[in-house]
């Protein structure tokens, strides 16, 4: 049944390509959206750009919603610390602080820390914070650790060494899974972007060996997801080939299988300087259909501003065709990128319930002066078929409020979304305003109330022709 019921989604979503000169214009609304204030740099330290937070991820599990993101913002790499906002109450009030025991701001001994993402382990009853610890040669893969439902933090546990990048972590949660409480920690080895996968049964305590896919695996950006059957997927950004590629593990984490082409990648590079790139943004329902959300400019003519596109699958090995999400039209100016996907775990197949953020420039023929950066938001409430009319959340914002560093103005290479079972969605996010001299003002804010998750009328495209050759696409490098 549940086949069936997917096929006529990707029935109901197909339209040809030439269809996409006709496909309803939409519009943004334009009217921004009261946000609450969850968290800002306190820090000083002459190394970093204050105040400024960037680079959320969130998770959402039962009525708390724990956050993450970088803080205080180094030019060459990094941050002064992570800082953490949590809700126990479905995003009513908030409480904040800042990790202990990573950088040398906190009583660690690391120069910086980055890539903060955030993980509940239901078996432990722990919430996990997988960051990077950097030092003079490389980053080490931290685990933090809450048992007070996200309150506050343990000193951080080293969970892998080297010169490492864009870490993710996931726990096995469905109690019926024969892996139910395993943790799962995604890293790649700078060198040569080598992904490896490492696996903890006792809450991030300790961590076992570094495995690689069969075959191998280079590229970066993973986000696994676990199936409630424990099978892990973990969808990524390919080094040497513009594609998302998948791999599995049906073992629970003993041994990781070959890779699966998700879909090619084509990208437009967005104007301004802006540090961005196509990193996926994959969830989970249910039912275990995966979701995988990136910025691609396949479905415009000459490739000239990027969609956010989404392919799904069931099979855990074959992915469908992706689709555009219908916020705006194909003959549009407006340039969609780094999108954070959320799905409510507790729906599934056509009744999904998904929310989606993402950052946009209203006209994509910009300069560093004058591109306006925008924070929009869109959902679905029948797995993607159709979509509500999109939001703006926030913006304008001038590129020269973000921090810098050495790959451009930045508010994060990833975002994340969190849907409440049933309810609101909520995405913690970067919002800036003009800096006061040399002090910015890039608190972390999050949508007062939350988001709505809707119905909609706007109709999704389904990609119908050849599998383009990917272009455009910014090589791998460091995403620290």
């Amino acid at each position: 049944m549940r086949l069936i019921g997917l096929s006529a989604r990707l029935a109901a979503l197909t339209l040809p390509i030439a269809a996409a000169v006709i496909l309803l214009t939409t519009g943004t609304a334009y009217a921004n959206v009261p946000v609450t204030q969850v968290s800002n740099d306190p820090y000083t330290d002459a190394q970093a750009q204050h105040q400024t937070e960037v680079e959320p991820d969130t998770f959402q599990f039962g009525n708390t919603i724990v956050a993450a993101f970088q803080v205080g913002r180094v030019f060459g790499g990094g941050a002064s610390n992570i800082g953490w906002a949590t809700s126990t109450n479905g995003g009513v009030t908030w409480t904040n602080g800042f990790l202990p025991g990573i950088t040398t701001n906190a009583g660690g001994p690391y120069l910086q820390a980055s890539d903060p993402v955030v993980a509940f382990d239901a078996q432990d009853n722990v919430w996990l914070i997988s960051s990077l610890g950097l030092t003079a040669t490389g980053a080490d893969v931290l685990t933090s650790r809450s048992t007070n439902g996200g309150l506050t933090w343990g000193n951080p546990i080293v969970t892998a060494t080297g010169d490492l990048d864009k870490n993710w972590i996931v726990c096995d949660n469905t109690a019926s899974s024969p892996f139910f409480g395993n943790c799962y920690t995604q890293y790649d080895i700078v060198s040569g972007n080598q992904i490896r996968m490492r696996r903890s049964t006792n809450g991030g305590l300790t961590w076992g060996a570094a495995l690689a896919p069969s075959g191998g695996a280079t590229g970066l950006g993973g986000q696994p997801v676990v199936r409630p059957n424990g099978t892990v997927l973990v969808p990524y950004r390919a080094t040497n080939a513009s594609q998302v590629r998948s791999f599995r593990s049906i073992d629970g984490g003993v041994s990781w299988r070959a890779t699966v082409l998700v879909a090619s990648i084509s990208h437009h590079t967005v104007a301004g300087g802006l540090r961005e790139s196509p990193l996926p943004s994959a969830e989970i329902d249910s039912a275990g259909t995966a979701y995988v959300a990136w910025a691609d400019c396949r479905f415009r003519s000459g490739c000239t501003r990027n969609d956010i596109i989404i392919s799904e699958s069931t099979s855990e090995t074959t992915w469908a065709a992706p689709y555009r999400v219908p916020i705006d039209g194909t003959g549009s100016t407006v340039e969609h990128f780094v999108p954070g996907l959320g799905v409510d775990r507790s729906t599934s197949g056509g009744s999904a319930r998904l929310g989606l953020t993402y950052y946009f420039y209203p006209n994509s023929s910009c300069t560093a002066a004058t591109c306006q950066l925008n924070v929009g938001y869109i959902s679905s409430t029948n797995g993607g078929t159709s979509w509500t009319a999109p939001i703006q959340i926030a913006g304008p914002m001038t590129l020269s409020w973000l921090p810098n560093t050495s790959q451009g103005r930045m508010f994060g290479d990833y975002i994340s979304t969190s849907v409440l079972p049933g309810g609101r969605a909520y995405p913690v996010i970067p919002v800036a305003t003009a800096p006061t001299g040399s002090t910015f003002h890039v608190p972390m804010v999050v949508p007062t109330g939350g988001m709505p998750v809707g119905p909609g009328t706007l109709q999704a495209e389904r990609w119908t022709g050849p599998e383009p050759p990917g272009q455009s696409v910014i090589p791998p490098q460091p995403h620290r």
